[in-house]
């Protein structure tokens, strides 16, 4: 399993400059490539390495690898959208290989190219980064963010067996819940909708505002709700594991791909909807569930809230309100999403179950 750990590098203030200077150039050098790239028609990587590889050293004083990573990133791209000549920003991201960056993980220290020549930069990490670390393979990546830099080690993880299990653990994914499980656990999403509310309010009010405090207000807290939430959905997803594992479970989770454009919402809730982080959430607990050897089952969400799990009617009316079911035939009654949680744990019951490869950190 591949699996990123993030370092925060510790530079000098000339590493520092240097660093930002060795971003500016290999991203000016991204330009010029895709610039020659796109006027010769060739934008496959092999045919834009052969087309630049000696005019971009000569002019740009790149490595000859740091070169070729650079016509890897720009054929990359064009492998994303090939309709429009592709750009690069100054401080884009630069991948970097064995040859060009290497780990000194006792000391504590990478050695990188940079412009002028290599720099032994120190960094600092946690316990979880430096355990992955061990495990670094390929390529890494030197990111500017927030006027610091970091560098994304990508790191192969064995996987353990996956267990045999008894039972399935069924996880409804909501708004107003975050998530409720089969066994009656809920996971309130009242304290992320609400920090939401506030930042959504708060940022409407400084963009109105229009002021040089104002826009810089606005830069300081930007990210702060994505990191938060991202934050709650790690938190989530270990306590949904560890209860999987602790009780001989598979997870049974709803195949959400694709929901945003299958529904619709009223303009009130569009906000709220857009920004439900259930994919992230999918991931977490996937790849955690692979670490700890759990299988994995994703199932078919159609009705999964209007269904009775005690006589199997399926109806519209059996959801009397977001929060309630309450079945029209038998009149079986509970939580709406406990149910749903329920009629999840039973279709997972019936399928092969399986471990999804994630990429997380």
């Amino acid at each position: 399993m591949r699996l990123i750990a993030a370092v925060k590098l510790q530079p000098s203030d000339e590493q520092f400059a240097v660093l930002k200077e060795t971003l500016e150039t290999a991203n000016a050098a991204c330009n010029y490539i895709s610039e020659q790239g796109w006027q010769a028609g060739k934008l496959r990587q092999y045919d834009l390495r052969s087309l630049i590889y000696y005019d971009v050293r000569e002019k740009f004083g790149l490595s000859a690898q740091m070169t070729c990573q650079c016509a890897r990133k720009v054929a990359n791209a064009y492998k994303l959208d090939k309709k429009k000549q592709r750009s690069f920003k100054p401080y884009g991201a630069i991948a970097y290989d064995d040859r060009i960056l290497t780990w000194r993980t006792e000391k504590q220290f990478v050695s990188i190219w940079c412009i002028g020549g290599r720099q032994k930069i120190p960094y600092v990490c946690g316990d979880r980064q430096r355990q992955l670390l061990d495990f670094q393979q390929g390529e890494s990546d030197l990111m500017f963010k927030g006027g610091v830099f970091y560098v994304l080690a990508t790191c192969n993880v064995e996987e353990p067996q996956v267990k045999d299990v008894k039972g399935v653990l069924g996880i409804d994914l909501g708004i107003v819940n975050i998530a409720a499980d089969s066994d009656g656990e809920t996971y309130s999403g009242g304290q992320v909708n609400g920090l939401r509310h506030r930042h959504r309010r708060l940022r409407s009010r400084l963009q109105s505002k229009g002021t040089t405090s104002a826009k810089r207000l606005l830069r300081q807290r930007r990210g702060k709700e994505s990191r938060f939430a991202h934050d709650v959905n790690h938190c989530l997803s270990k306590r949904i594991v560890a209860k999987a594992k602790d009780t001989n479970r598979a997870i049974a989770l709803e195949e959400l791909k694709g929901i945003r454009s299958r529904t619709t919402v009223r303009k009130p809730q569009r906000a709220t909807h857009s920004s439900w982080a259930f994919a992230q959430l999918r991931e977490f607990v996937s790849y955690k569930a692979a670490l700890a050897g759990i299988p994995v089952v994703f199932v078919d969400p159609a009705n999964t809230s209007r269904t009775c799990p005690s006589c199997g009617c399926i109806d519209k009316r059996n959801r009397k309100s977001q929060a309630q079911f309450s079945c029209v035939r038998c009149g079986f009654s509970g939580l709406a999403d406990h149910i749903a949680a329920c009629n999840i744990a039973s279709r997972a019951a019936v399928t092969q179950p399986y471990v999804e490869a994630a990429v997380g950190g």
